[in-house]
């Protein structure tokens, strides 16, 4: 039994623990190129909530990690079998649901361990703190907590080295040999303003890439991902640690 992870943890444990956060992993279902499993974004974001989690508890931070969500918003992708899309409004409903539950029962600080590009929750939390402004939320996309040049060789954005890596580490059962994976190879916007991305259009992954990549994941090691996946579950840990600390809204600014 893990007293901070909620699913595993029980009444009598709860009812002795004062949690000061709770981290929510959100992840997606989604193709990630031939070889690697369509929960690769779940499995990741709840792993490194779970270990961000333990290492917060070692220095006596009660954080405690809900049940992750594994439905993203995958609009751009309806055109690829069984790539599960949630709309953002749907994501709002859900966490307005959760912030009720975490407040009635004294926990004023949420993190969203966010696992996949394709949720943005920036605006459902500018609702959220205008109804409850005493509550502390955030989110943080766990994948651009370090700089990726600085692990990988060849990084990309989708089931690239990075992901490749990082589900080599964690779950290696369920990654195909590289020999079947696909080069990710993107088929570039053909106009300038969204090349550079300084216009903004969602993506429709059947046009943009063959095989759902984007990146080549053929210089993937699990080496690389352990190191890549360790870093920042540390800088999640002290993130956590700091947060904690934090009483009330207020306290988040210098003074």
């Amino acid at each position: 039994m893990k007293s901070y992870i909620l699913e595993e943890t029980n009444w009598h444990t709860i009812k002795e623990t004062k949690y000061q956060l709770a981290l929510l992993p959100w992840g997606a279902t989604e193709a990630h190129n031939y070889h690697l499993p369509y929960g690769s974004d779940t499995f990741m974001a709840t792993e490194v909530a779970k270990r961000s989690a333990a290492l917060a508890w070692e220095r006596n931070v009660k954080a405690l990690v809900l049940p992750e969500i594994a439905y993203g918003v995958n609009s751009g992708q309806m055109d690829i079998p069984f790539c599960m899309h949630m709309n953002p409004s749907t994501q709002q409903r859900i966490l307005e649901d959760i912030v009720t539950v975490l407040m009635r029962h004294n926990v004023n600080k949420l993190v969203i361990l966010n696992g996949h590009g394709g949720n943005a929750f920036q605006n459902a939390i500018r609702e959220l703190e205008v109804r409850h402004p005493n509550m502390i939320i955030c989110m943080v996309n766990w994948w651009r907590v370090r700089p990726v040049r600085e692990y990988f060789d060849n990084p990309g954005d989708h089931a690239d080295e990075m992901e490749t890596s990082s589900m080599m580490y964690l779950r290696p059962q369920l990654v195909l040999p590289l020999d079947k994976a696909g080069d990710g190879k993107e088929n570039r916007f053909a106009i300038k303003a969204f090349r550079e991305r300084w216009a903004w259009i969602s993506r429709r992954w059947v046009y943009a890439s063959e095989d759902t990549g984007v990146g080549n994941p053929k210089l993937s090691t699990a080496e690389k991902g352990k190191r890549f996946m360790e870093d920042s579950i540390q800088e999640i840990a002290s993130f956590l640690v700091e947060l904690a600390n934090i009483k009330n809204v207020k306290d988040l600014y210098e003074k």
